[in-house]
């Protein structure tokens, strides 16, 4: 169930920057990191208990407040 979930908000971040470089509009990036954000949490509740598993929840709250901050003051 969670690779499911962790493959649909990994195609919906990727669909997000593609559609940002095609285009030249890089209004969505926060969407994209936020969803890239969303993508490394569920990595990190498959992968809790093992040693390198914290870098995932430190990565996905950087993207989580790096696209709350640059949609709120951009």
């Amino acid at each position: 169930m969670l690779k499911v979930i962790r493959i649909t908000i990994g195609t919906i971040a990727a669909s997000l920057a593609i559609y940002s470089l095609i285009t030249q509009n890089f209004l969505l990036n926060p969407y994209m990191l936020f969803f890239l954000g969303g993508m490394f949490l569920v990595m990190y509740i498959q992968e809790r208990g093992k040693s390198n598993s914290i870098m995932y929840i430190l990565v996905a709250g950087f993207n989580i407040f790096v696209s709350i901050f640059t949609s709120l003051f951009n």
